[in-house]
């Protein structure tokens, strides 16, 4: 430490590297192991310079920059498809982590001003703080939580059985705090009390564990119900490129029909994912209403993503549809992707030159509603694209469903490790609301996830084809679903409570 604290190039090369390693604890490579070695020596480094301000936010704004950047690289694919975005790609490749940064910054700052000692009532603190940050950065300017430390545990699903009692926003402090515990071991603290601390970690992780494995051999025993028609979820792996070279809808009309194998005598339910048709508008796709009635049949019901025209503005939308193309149910997307979607302060950058980055140059528009779609007695909650990822704002009707069913375009990840780390939040989801969950991803992951989690069936952003689906277990309302983001609140005032404790009597 003589020697970082004497170089501050080393010195900060060094924390922007255990950021680095951290974000391989998460999708796909999910090594959640690095972040006790990572997150230790991170915390270690902030007691070391806690007396210098500005040197402690710049170790957490270093290890958020590392953290980001390697795990948010994929973000700049989608400057790649028109020439007009390719000069901003080394920008949104060093701002957007930088900006992120911020947050572990800001962190490492409050946790330096209450000046911290080597105990455990300083884990704490320092807990308390990113974890609220982290749930700051999730709301924050639209929010955006995505990769949350918490998501390095989406493999251990007896683990994470957890998020349907605390949600992802006090599980994620949990996390944080497991992680930090191996730092205990440099504290000037009786071997007594280290032992007792450590006893009482390895009896939660392995409690948790076993009470996670407990309710999924409990789930494995429930009934399994049958949903008395077929649902079909189609993964069709369209080349994005396709989209900005004007070809003619019938090809990729034909190719999903093809994809989908529909059987004119069953009643079949095909989820088809966003953006399937980003070229056209609804109204356009009338003129191919022969296609669909020459291959689907009555009985047939599509559910697809489309853009919406109406009373001058666009709105990206998910439509339940009949075989002749008329409209059973409609949601249009709450949730949009600044740059993505539509381009902030647009009068003023559009001037400049700039336009959002999907086609097209107007800016969809968002609607604030979520009504559950219904078909033969079952309720959908819809969600298009990265509107998966916002924990404890799935139901905004609170009206009790059966799915959630998630449709989205993730070609603009490119061959990366976005995909996974946008399926990564489906499986959370399902846990946290304890509802299956039906993912029709193009060039992403397409899969059936049951109410714990479970992936029963899977198609990987390098294939196509179609899943199916005829039953699915029913999972009782968890407490998480029932409370939302309150929990969170309630876990920080327990680590409030505790930090209290702790300094009245002395740590």
């Amino acid at each position: 430490m003589t020697l970082l604290y004497k170089n501050k190039f080393l010195l900060y090369s060094f924390i922007f590297s255990l950021g680095i390693i951290s974000s391989f604890s998460l999708p796909p490579y999910n090594l959640f192991y690095v972040n006790f070695f990572s997150y230790s020596f991170f915390f270690w480094s902030l007691l070391f310079y806690s007396k210098d301000k500005f040197i402690s936010f710049n170790i957490g704004w270093m290890f958020g920059f590392g953290y980001f950047i390697s795990n948010l690289y994929w973000i700049t694919n989608s400057l790649t498809f028109e020439d007009i975005f390719k000069p901003l790609i080394p920008f949104a490749l060093i701002l957007i982590p930088l900006f992120l940064g911020l947050f572990y910054g800001t962190s490492t700052l409050i946790f330096s001003l209450l000046k911290p000692k080597k105990n455990f009532l300083s884990i704490l603190i320092f807990t308390t703080s990113l974890s609220i940050f982290e749930y700051i950065r999730s709301f924050i300017f639209g929010g955006f939580p995505w990769n949350l430390i918490a998501f390095s545990f989406v493999n251990n699903l007896e683990f994470i059985q957890l998020l349907s009692l605390t949600g992802t926003y006090a599980f994620n402090s949990i996390v944080i705090l497991l992680y930090l515990l191996p730092a205990i071991l440099f504290f000037n603290l009786k071997k007594k009390i280290k032992i007792s601390i450590f006893t009482f970690s390895l009896l939660f992780i392995f409690t948790n564990y076993f009470w996670g494995y407990s309710n999924l051999k409990k789930f494995e025993l429930a009934e399994t119900e049958d949903l008395g028609f077929t649902i079909k979820i189609i993964s069709p792996k369209i080349n994005i490129n396709r989209y900005f070279q004007n070809e003619n809808p019938s090809e990729f009309i034909s190719e999903l029909i093809d994809i989908s194998e529909p059987a004119s005598s069953n009643g079949t339910l095909f989820v088809l994912p966003e953006g399937i048709f980003s070229s056209i508008h609804f109204e356009e796709l009338k003129k191919y209403k022969d296609l669909f009635l020459g291959n689907f049949s009555k009985k047939d019901k599509i559910i697809l993503g489309m853009n919406i025209y109406e009373n001058k503005k666009v709105y990206n939308s998910l439509l339940l549809l009949n075989s002749e193309l008329n409209v059973l149910g409609k949601y249009s997307k709450n949730k949009l992707v600044p740059f993505g979607e539509f381009l902030p302060f647009e009068k003023i950058l559009s001037n400049l030159g700039f336009k959002k980055i999907t086609q097209g140059y107007q800016s969809f528009s968002p609607d604030n509603s979520r009504p559950p779609l219904s078909l033969n007695n079952f309720k959908f909650i819809p969600l298009i694209c990265y509107e998966i990822i916002y924990s404890g704002q799935i139901n905004k009707s609170n009206q009790n469903y059966d799915f959630i069913l998630n449709i989205s375009e993730d070609g603009w990840f490119g061959d990366s490790i976005g995909p996974h780390q946008h399926f990564s939040h489906s499986i959370f989801r399902s846990i946290e609301e304890g509802k299956p969950v039906i993912r029709s991803a193009n060039n992403g992951i397409s899969a059936f996830i049951n109410a714990k989690g479970q992936q029963l069936e899977l198609i990987l952003s390098t294939d196509k084809g179609f899943i199916e689906i005829n039953s699915f277990k029913q999972s009782n309302k968890t407490i998480f679903s029932s409370y939302g983001n309150k929990i969170f609140f309630y876990f920080l005032s327990i680590y409030i409570s505790l930090i209290f404790f702790f300094k009245k009597r002395g740590n």
